[in-house]
């Protein structure tokens, strides 16, 4: 073996686990369904004998997809697997131990295996054309001799490609084939069947046995009225009981011609029934008319009452609709009703408290000054009243405490008192001009409005403006924000925050042109993530409205402006 090939060899091994499953995809690409053998090697017959290095130590024939044992050997991938597949596996040329880590494909001895001459796999049908083992399903693409199945789906004959044309042509049974009588095309199986149920071309003879042999199927029905020998029935056996009832077709022409006063007669007596039956109609037609103007009339009260009906209900369902929201309503106030009297519970018992203590220590003050005018300088007297300054201090120090807390409660509750709970702001901002000047000089440079919440236990939010404006807007707009708070559900809701957001400034004059901007949340931006301070960074419209528009209109009335934010929350779920 020459260096290249173990070279190659040691390349194939490091670089890729050896396997002995199902060829490459890049292999079976190149050859088509039926070039390689289902097992074994090789069953071609080639032109020259192929050395013994190309032969399976297996089965003996030409490799097929070579693999290369440890010890030098050479199997088809089939027959290494069948070897591996035994309890101990051994290389039965040398009798040693098969490994399959050790197996790795042999491509150079595949490569030369695939240039070797072989005769075509259709030699046995007369062809003698030589190519290589790689070019053989190429080659029996185009073979003539190459035995192909009928192109046609119902033929199973198989027949050499040369042979095919003639096949098609003359000796299939489903080849396509046109009727000589109606030039229909259809299956040469279906011919015959067509010829005699349905071919109107088709010459047949009459069912009578009459004169006439041949007939085209389509005139068949033509023929039968004047065929001689149909078996036909008087017209008049129907409806004016004739008793001649059936005969040949000349039988009954002689019949109506001799017949002709008879039937007249039929026709007069069948006439006279037919005109006192229309005169016995027309009477009770005549009844049913006299009645149709009540019934008209009738039918328009019906129709008059039912339309009463229909508006009455479409008031009814109005009211009930009305009732619905004022319920709907009334349970909102309720709630919120509710929520205040839950926080002005402590607020109340601590104004208690502070009252009681208020009390106590003007009680104590009396004591003390009681004791101050009267006290002697004794040293008992001394210790009571040091005793008591100490417990005046003390309860002025709880009564600094309490009024902290009291203050907080009173600002807890005003917040509760403006908020609102339904995801919408009615931001209402006094002293216009003058909080422009502070902006304009730097003094407050942005204004917050109070929070407000989409549900008692939704997101809290709250609205930010920059009256001189902020970033591109500075000095030429008015900037409007959105600004998502820390709120004490938070760990109960959906995160990022996704809801819709429009921002208003109202028109207060009669046109009522509010101008809005709404946008949806980017859910990659930090404004919109659960909180970890008290506010997230704001994010709005930097050029909402220009100052220009905003001061020369009707959106500020006695100094004041109205700004409304509404939040989506119709397909916000409960927490």
């Amino acid at each position: 073996m020459s260096a290249g090939r173990n070279v190659e060899q040691q390349i194939a091994l490091q670089q890729r686990p050896p396997s002995l499953a199902m060829p490459s995809m890049a292999q079976r690409s190149r050859h088509e369904p039926g070039f390689l053998p289902v097992h074994g090697g090789f069953r071609d017959r080639f032109v020259t004998t192929p050395e013994a290095k190309y032969c399976c130590e297996s089965c003996r024939l030409v490799l097929c997809n070579p693999r290369q044992t440890e010890c030098g050997h050479r199997f088809c991938e089939s027959c290494i697997t069948d070897l591996l597949s035994k309890p101990n596996p051994v290389c039965p040329a040398d009798v040693e131990p098969l490994f399959e880590d050790k197996i790795f494909r042999d491509v150079c001895c595949n490569r030369e295996i695939m240039a070797l001459k072989v005769y075509c796999r259709s030699e046995k049908n007369g062809c003698k054309e030589q190519m290589s083992l790689q070019q053989v399903m190429d080659h029996l693409e185009v073979c003539p001799y190459f035995e192909v199945p009928c192109p046609l789906g119902k033929c199973k004959e198989k027949m050499i490609r040369k042979d095919m044309s003639e096949h098609l042509s003359h000796k299939c049974k489903h080849r396509e084939i046109t009727c000589e009588f109606c030039n229909h095309k259809m299956a040469f199986t279906e011919l015959q069947k067509h010829k005699d149920t349905v071919c109107p071309a088709f010459p047949i003879a009459c069912p009578n046995q009459c004169s006439f042999s041949s007939i085209l199927r389509s005139e068949l029905s033509i023929h039968q009225h004047d065929c001689p020998k149909a078996q036909v029935t008087c017209s008049f056996i129907r409806h004016l009981k004739c008793t001649n009832i059936t005969g040949l077709n000349q039988e009954m022409r002689e019949h109506e011609s001799s017949f002709a006063s008879e039937h007249l007669r039929m026709m007069v007596v069948r006439n006279t029934t037919l005109e006192a039956k229309v005169e016995d109609v027309k009477s009770e037609l005549m009844e049913r008319y006299k009645v149709l103007p009540s019934l008209s009339s009738r039918l328009a009260e019906v129709e008059t009452q039912n339309e009463e009906m229909r508006e009455k209900i479409r008031q009814l369902e109005q009211k009930v609709v009305s009732v619905q929201m004022l319920m709907s309503t009334h349970s909102e106030k309720l709630l919120e009703v509710e929520m205040e009297l839950r926080e002005l519970r402590p607020l109340r018992a601590m104004r208690e408290e502070v009252e009681a203590l208020r009390a106590s220590v003007e009680s104590m003050r009396s004591n003390v000054a009681s004791l101050d005018s009267g006290r002697v300088g004794s040293s008992p007297g001394s210790h009571t009243l040091g005793s008591l300054e100490q417990q005046l201090s003390r309860h002025d120090d709880t009564m600094s405490v309490h009024d902290i807390r009291l203050a907080e409660m009173d600002l807890k509750l005003q917040v509760l008192e403006t908020a609102s709970f339904n995801g919408t702001l009615i931001w209402k901002i006094r002293d216009y001009k003058r909080r422009k000047q502070e902006a304009v000089a730097s003094k407050a440079l942005s204004l917050y409005s109070q929070p407000f919440y989409t549900g008692y236990f939704g997101y809290k939010m709250c609205a930010r403006i920059y009256l001189n404006g902020d970033g591109m807007g500075k000095g030429t707009h008015l900037s409007l924000f959105f600004v998502v708070m820390r709120g004490e559900y938070d760990a109960l809701l959906p995160w990022p925050f996704k809801q819709k957001v429009t921002l208003m400034l109202m028109d207060q004059g009669p046109a009522r042109k509010h101008l809005g901007d709404a946008f949806k949340p980017d859910p990659n931006s930090s404004s919109f993530r659960r909180p970890n301070v008290e506010m997230n960074i704001a994010s709005g419209c930097p050029l909402f409205v220009a100052q220009t528009v905003l001061e020369n209109g009707t959106y500020i009335k006695d100094d004041t402006i109205f700004i409304k934010v509404t939040v989506d929350t119709s397909d916000l779920p409960d927490p």
